[in-house]
Formats: structure tokens, sequence, C-alpha cells
């Protein structure tokens, strides 16, 4: 078995890794790059040079998730190509998330290239057109295979694949992939992204039993969140002293899918206790409220608390006002209300989207708050706020930032380095080979030292484009 990782290899993006075993050769995700720039390359180029990357022939891809970082790259397969696109296999709800989300993705694409287009504008002009369009992703809707969790399938002859709950968002698996070389099986495990034990809206991840290869991911890899008792005790100070003692507003940008949705049960929970009074909350983002409607179609992915807060809003018994909008007017209205309001935007990491509009109007006021909610990757604004900017550029204005800043340490749908090496212990014997991928260097590097000292295991962090004889 040989192993090539085109992505997510000392970084946590662009996850893309391809399995090849005897005559049968297949991906395992197909994501962007996103963040920061790394060595010469933006991550716009680094995107078009994937997407342009011959990965000759493949049998089937099999997709962890929806995340962008993850599938944000399988238009690849549709696009200016006449033989037909490999089987994409994912589970039932990743099959109806990943066109919303890849929808998306071109309308930014889209939008980058007119903006690119204007005449103040200076850009390398191979990093300007899209790299596929809203026909591309129909096309490609088309070669999605959904497979329950749980059901162990052959996308080819002496190969098996069972997706688990990943208890990361909706949808999400870690892949166990059933091989047989030389007359004898071997089980080559991918975790895809790993929620922690206890998540806030779909149900807690599957065990992880046996792997002789695994792959595991290492976004928190050098450390632990908060417990989710003091992640609520913060929320719950945030929200009183922004909203009530300031009588500001609380800006929370958002990854759309899984987070946004993640924040609303959580506010939910604590607004039930009587913990928080959050009286007007708004969703400020198409990406979400669309990737909301297709989280809450698959109820028997969720938890029992998300699926009682979807209960009550489709009663209209939430205990606050709760508002997804509708469109640009809507949007540029919610820059108008001075106090009281929590506006949920993307994007997570305050790169684009509606979130830098809220952040204009907001930041330089005191009585205003920012709550941060996941990663903030290197070179975003996101991080940069985060580490104590005092000013930031948006739209072309240098604005200071005199909003109160917070992050919810414990909110984090991956897990920590106490959750991945609790879903690892389920391994009694000792795997052949183990791959850390999906963090940044200091993160992946602090996972390898821990498993070397407490399991005795050797594990690598790969480097991209670089094959793994295993």
């Amino acid at each position: 078995m040989k192993l090539t990782f085109f992505g997510a290899a000392g970084e946590v993006t662009g996850s893309c890794l391809l399995v090849e075993t005897g005559t049968i050769r297949f991906l395992v995700d197909c994501g962007m790059f996103q963040g920061a720039q790394r060595g010469p390359q933006s991550a716009a180029v680094r995107n078009r040079l994937a997407f342009q990357r011959d990965l000759g022939r493949l049998d089937f891809v099999l997709l962890t998730h929806a995340h962008i970082d993850h599938c944000g790259l399988l238009p690849r397969f549709v696009t200016g190509r006449t033989q037909p696109a490999p089987p994409i296999y994912c589970t039932r709800p990743t099959l109806d998330l990943v066109p919303v989300m890849l929808k998306d993705s071109a309308h930014v694409q889209s939008v980058d290239t007119r903006r690119a287009a204007a005449p103040r504008r200076r850009r390398q002009p191979a990093t300007d057109a899209p790299l596929y369009s809203a026909d591309d992703v129909e096309r490609l809707a088309t070669r999605l295979v959904g497979v329950p969790y749980g059901i162990e399938f052959q996308p080819v002859p002496a190969l098996s694949v069972c997706f688990r709950n990943a208890g990361h968002i909706t949808g999400a698996a870690f892949i166990e992939i059933r091989v047989r070389e030389q007359g004898a099986e071997r089980r080559l495990v991918v975790s895809g992204d790993l929620g922690d034990a206890a998540p806030l809206l779909v149900h807690a991840r599957d065990p992880l039993t046996d792997a002789d290869v695994l792959v595991v991911e290492s976004t928190y890899g050098d450390r632990n969140h908060r417990s989710m008792a003091e992640t609520e005790d913060e929320l719950v100070q945030v929200v009183g002293n922004v909203l009530h003692a300031r009588h500001g507003n609380l800006i929370v940008p958002s990854f759309a899918l899984g987070r946004t949705q993640e924040v609303l049960v959580l506010l939910y929970r604590l607004a039930l206790a009587n913990r928080v009074d959050a009286p007007l909350v708004f969703v400020d983002s198409p990406l979400a409220r669309e990737a909301s409607r297709v989280t809450f179609a698959h109820p028997d992915a969720l938890n029992p608390i998300g699926a009682d807060f979807d209960i009550a809003r489709r009663d209209g018994k939430l205990p606050f006002v709760l508002r997804f909008t509708e469109d640009v007017d809507d949007s540029m209205f919610l820059n108008s209300i001075r106090s009281g309001a929590v506006i949920i935007a993307a994007s997570g990491m305050c790169e684009a989207g509606r979130i830098r509009h809220h952040l204009r109007h907001n930041l330089a006021r005191r009585e205003c708050g920012v709550l941060f909610t996941g990663y903030q990757a290197v070179g975003t604004l996101g991080r940069a706020l985060v580490d104590g900017a005092k000013s930031v550029r948006l739209f072309g204005e240098v604005v200071p930032v005199r909003a109160s800043i917070h992050t919810l340490g414990g909110l984090s749908a991956h897990a920590g380095q106490d959750g991945l090496m609790a879903w690892m212990a389920g391994v009694a014997t000792k795997p052949g080979a183990v791959f850390v991928v999906h963090g940044e260097p200091e993160a992946a590097h602090a996972l390898t030292a821990r498993l070397a000292r407490e399991r005795s295991w050797t594990s690598t962090i790969p480097v991209a484009e670089k094959p793994y004889k295993v």
C-alpha cells in the first residue's frame, strides 16, 4: 500500500490523500487550501495548481465530510473533462451538504473574479478565473453516493469501506478501509476531523477499535480545550457584559456549517436554564441558512438537545427571537442596530463575507464585543484580532479595535489532545504505521511526542506529495 498526502501535511487545510494498493487507486477527500500564504504561493495559487494536478486513473473517492478544506476541489473531476467522474462515496447528510458548500464556494470565486477585474485592483491573472461554476457543482452532485453510518460496502472487489460517526459535524465520518493484499487483510483508518467526546449538536463519535495503518488529525494536537462548564460560564459572562452591562452588540464570526448551529444550540440550552438573556439573535449568512436547513433535515444525526432545539424553532417556541437574514438589505439593516443583538455571520476566520461589514460597524465601539468560537489560522484577520491587534484594515479603511475580544476555547468541533489520545486508546495492537496530519507543525509534533511517550507508537508527520509505502 502506498499513501501520498497532497494536503493537510504540516498544516490544517487542503486534505487530500491518494491511496494505491495493487491496481486500486482512490482518494480520501479533495479539499481546498485556505488561510495564510505558504512559502512563495498563496492559497489561490496552490488551489489552482492542485485543481490542475493529474492524479491519474481513480477508481473512486471517499469523502469524510462537507467542510471546504475537505471537499472544495471535488469539481476538478467534472470541470473541462470528458471522462466520467469517479463515484464519490460519503454519508447521506454529507451528500446533501456538499452541493450547498460547493455552490457557495463557486459564488465566492465568481465575486472575487469580478473584484479583481476592477481597474483599481491588480492581481496575478492566473488566480482570477473561478476554478468551477454552479453548473459544475450540479454535474458533480450526480456522482455523489450516500451511504449510512456503520454499513460496510465494496466500491471495488477486494476492498471494503465503512463510515463511522466522527462526532465533528452533521454527516462527518472517520473511514475504515479493509484491503486484501497478498492474501492478507489490512485495515487503513483515516480519521477525517474528529469531534470531542460530548459534542453540542451531533451524536458522540464512534470508538476506534483497530488499525494496521492509521491517519489521524492533529488540529489541536498540542493542547486541550476548556471544559464545557467553563465555556458556558464564559459565554454567560460575555453576553451579560456586552448586551446588558455595556448595551452593545455581540458579533460572532462563525463557520457556516457546524459552528453556527452549535452556537444556536448552546444559546438555547443556556436560555432554557435562565442563564443568558439574548433577546435578538441574527444569523447573517446565506450559506449558514442553507447549511442549517440541511443539518436539521437529518434529525437522526442530531443528539437530543440538537433535536429539541429544532422542534422548538419550528414550533416558534425558542426562548429568544431568531432571524435568518434573507437578502443583502436585511444584512445592511443589522448595521443600524446599536445594542442588544447577537449577530452570527460568516466567515469564521473573518477572511470574507458579511462578518467583515459587521466588524467594520462594531469593532471601534467600546460597548461591543467580538466572540470567536473556532480555530483561527495563521495569517487570517480573525487570528490578528485574537492575537491583540490594535487596528485592522477593512474595505480600505483602518479600523481601531476598541471592542472586547473573546474566545470560547471549549466550543471547538475538533477533539483536543486528550480527546485524540482517548480515541486512539481503543487500538490494542500497535499499528504498523501512523501518520499525523491536519495540524500546524507544533500541534502535530506534540501529538507524535505523546504517542511515543505513552503508547510507544512511532508516527510520521508526512511531507506533502512524498509517497509512503506501508
